[in-house]
């Protein structure tokens, strides 16, 4: 009865916090943005009457006589009043390219900031211009371009509302020139690398400036300061003279050559050198809809996962970097929420290889996105052959939410598969993301189902999140119910069968102070119970945040947990002995975090924590040190420690973690990239280096060496020596 109580006062007080946002909201009127920005920010772009040269001098007569888009409003540090780094935007157009003529002023004579060259650099750590393309109109999904003053191109893909993955990379030119008091930048981005609905006359568009240097942050049509200025919620208007012309139907081909030798010390296998092939296309079938295709993929260019110390009962989760399943990914891998994924694409192609994949994704209307995605799997060892299938339909509703519908099904495809085995696991789901149109409201529910061979029951999950937040409030609250036979063999399901309820709250002041930005505490509260209902998890967090002018941020806060185990656990994960099941823990523990200006050549963050960890105690000291020699590259230092004390007959027990890291960019096509990991608890030294040449745009060669020792005695476990070269042909 006790454990159904707790169960309906967590419920019944997370419908009271999600029935109460309401009133928040009608409540925190102050911060309101501009509801008109579509109305009040219009840059009308006209074809270009001659060519455009991509110099970086703006002195083509188009140029001179086009519309600028001009007076950027400041987001951060505060976003009140026009910003003090002046920012000029021109835009044209002709039957192939969208072209943008950035003048990015500079307030003083210092230099910039540039912490790399490499393309995709970090937003926050270089001084940059990036735009927004809203090419839907649905202020959902868009398009995301930039470049750093040195001349580095950035490049993603939006979803949700503005996320940008910047793993999608597409073929687009782009220059810089330094002058004295200011740079310019120019870029031609091609019609064929954008979706969009032709006959459509309006684009939504955001302009972003990044003066680290000074520490502004600043966009045209104005973004409030608690959201990224990537919100497509804010954007203004690409204004065109008539509806851009339509892209011809476009293939792109990528075929790629690698050879590789490998060496198993352990078990004394060597392998190669090997010779392999495979390419990707890509072909434009409408304006809004492009299909995929790939054999015998080759992933061997990813970067290598940065080990941490594992002290979780339940599996890591580590993110997808393979570009064949970045574009669009929202339409696959965005149904569920995190730890409760019914598609996760890494369970394809690590076990075994994948021999060909198709993709189709895109717009059908403006209401309409459809994507399909197949992949098939050979047999490696004794991981059979499968094929994945996932199907999804998705519909905007409102201003910008969405509802979509959802198969995953992954079928072996071999024969001789024992009848007891799950020849086939399926998913079948249906979820509503929720965005107002000033962003403020925010929410997702979903409810799926599993199905499999000899399904017992209980095989479903639900869930519902809501959180509103303005400058000063953030509220938010969630409801899970996971079956414990809900199997999603292709997805990232942290736990099953569980109750879980989650509530939070936090509030920011903004004092008149030279040296405080903001500064605030934050509650938050989850508890768990298994299908009975009866407790079996329970955490509250307290923190007090600030947030300096300066860039640096520090936060305390304390915490308290209660875990009943439904398994045996061995809280070292590293083969010491098992608490038994059915015991249970409650502890208290307090941490300390501190993030430095990362605008400084030498930064850095630490964290410290200090309290109960089931029968013992923990102190855990974590961290990172980082120096920039700019703009050629930085050399980092991550680090872990973890003491763990228990009573006898317990064994106490103290990991290390270490990994240096020297990212060099020698040019913006040119980089070396050296990583070491020593990981005490998993008794292995992880070498990885990794040289990278973009000898033309978005083709590359990798030459990529990694090993791994025992570090005492020092033995090799295993090597490998990987090459290849990939070439992108339209």
């Amino acid at each position: 009865m006790k454990s159904a109580s707790r169960l309906h006062w967590g419920f019944n007080l997370s419908l009271y916090f999600l029935l109460f946002l309401p009133l928040l909201a009608a409540a925190q009127t102050e911060d309101a943005p501009p509801a008109s920005n579509r109305l009040n920010y219009i840059l009308p772009i006209q074809k270009a009457k001659g060519p455009i040269d991509i110099n970086g001098q703006l002195d083509e007569p188009d140029w001179r006589s086009g519309e600028v888009a001009a007076d950027f409003w400041r987001v951060l540090p505060i976003d009140t009043g026009y910003a003090d780094t002046r920012t000029e935007v021109r835009a044209t157009y002709d039957d192939q390219n969208l072209y943008f003529g950035i003048t990015c002023f500079e307030r003083d004579a210092r230099p910039n900031i540039i912490a790399s060259l490499r393309r995709d650099f970090v937003f926050g750590s270089n001084d940059n211009f990036l735009l927004f393309i809203d090419t839907y109109n649905d202020q959902t999904n868009g398009f995301s371009f930039g470049i750093s003053a040195a001349g580095a191109q950035w490049d993603g893909i939006q979803a949700d509302g503005g996320t940008v993955s910047l793993d999608w990379d597409c073929k687009w030119r782009s220059t810089v020139k330094r002058y004295d008091g200011y740079w310019i930048a120019e870029m031609a981005i091609p019609f064929r690398n954008l979706q969009f609905k032709a006959g459509v006359a309006q684009w939504g568009v955001n302009f972003s400036r990044m003066d680290v240097k000074n520490n502004e942050k600043s966009s045209w049509a104005p973004v409030p300061r608690q959201f990224a200025t990537a919100s497509l919620a804010f954007t203004g208007a690409l204004q065109w003279d008539v509806p851009p012309p339509r892209p011809r139907t476009n293939l792109s081909l990528i075929p790629y050559v690698a050879t590789q030798t490998t060496k198993n010390h352990e078990n004394g296998i060597s392998e190669g050198p090997s010779l392999d092939a495979g390419a990707d296309a890509k072909i434009s079938l409408t304006p809004s809809i492009n299909l995929d295709l790939t054999v015998n993929p080759d992933f061997s260019q990813v970067d290598v996962d940065e080990q941490v110390t594992n002290l979780d009962r339940f599996e890591l989760f580590f993110p997808e970097r393979r570009r064949f399943f970045l574009e669009n990914q929202d339409l696959f891998a965005g149904f569920g929420r995190d730890g409760l994924r019914p598609f996760f694409s890494r369970r394809i192609g690590l076990t075994n290889p994948v021999q060909a994949g198709l993709r189709l994704s895109g717009k059908l209307n403006e209401k309409w996105r459809i994507g399909l995605l197949n992949m098939q799997t050979a047999t490696e060892g004794a991981v059979p052959a499968a094929n994945f299938t996932v199907a999804s339909l998705q519909k905007r509703v409102f201003t910008r939410s969405n509802v979509g519908v959802f198969v995953v099904n992954k079928q072996l495809t071999i024969d001789g598969i024992p009848k007891e085995s799950n020849r086939y696991n399926r998913v079948v789901g249906l979820d509503y993301n929720l965005a107002s149109a000033d962003n403020r409201w925010t929410g997702k529910f979903f409810l799926h189902k599993s199905f499999s061979p000899g399904e017992q029951g209980r095989s479903a999950a639900l869930s519902g999140s809501l959180a509103y937040q303005t400058q000063q409030w953030k509220v938010q609250g969630g409801y899970d119910l996971v079956g414990d036979n809900y199997l999603a063999e292709t997805g990232f399901v942290r736990r099953r069968g569980l109750h879980r309820t989650l509530l939070g709250a936090g509030y920011k002041f903004y004092p008149t102070s030279e040296k405080v930005a903001n500064h605030g505490p934050s509650l938050q509260t989850e508890y768990f119970f298994d299908p009975d209902l009866n407790h079996t998890d329970e955490e509250w967090r307290a923190a007090y945040g600030v947030v300096f002018l300066n860039r640096s941020e520090m936060e305390l806060s304390a915490k308290q947990q209660y875990i009943r185990l439904l398994s045996p656990f061995d809280p070292t994960n590293a083969g010491g002995d098992s608490l038994a099941t059915g015991t249970e823990y409650t502890w208290n523990s307090t941490e300390f975090n501190y993030l430095s200006d990362a605008r400084k050549l030498f930064n850095y963050n630490f964290g410290i924590s200090y309290g109960g960890f089931f029968n013992g105690k923990r102190l855990s000291v974590k961290g990172a040190l980082n120096y920039r020699f700019q703009p050629y590259g930085s050399i980092s230092v991550n680090f872990t420690y973890n003491d763990l004390q228990f009573p006898e007959p317990f064994q106490d027990v103290d990991f290390f973690l270490i990994g240096p890291k020297l990212d060099l960019t020698f040019t913006t096509r040119l980089f070396l990239t050296a990583f070491v990991q020593y990981n005490e608890q998993a008794d292995n030294v992880n070498t990885n280096i990794r040289l990278q040449w973009r000898y033309q745009p978005v083709s590359d060669l990798f030459i990529v060496y990694s090993d791994n020792h025992f570090p005492s005695p020092w033995n090799v476990r295993n090597r490998a020596l990987v090459a290849k070269i990939s070439y992108w042909f339209n």
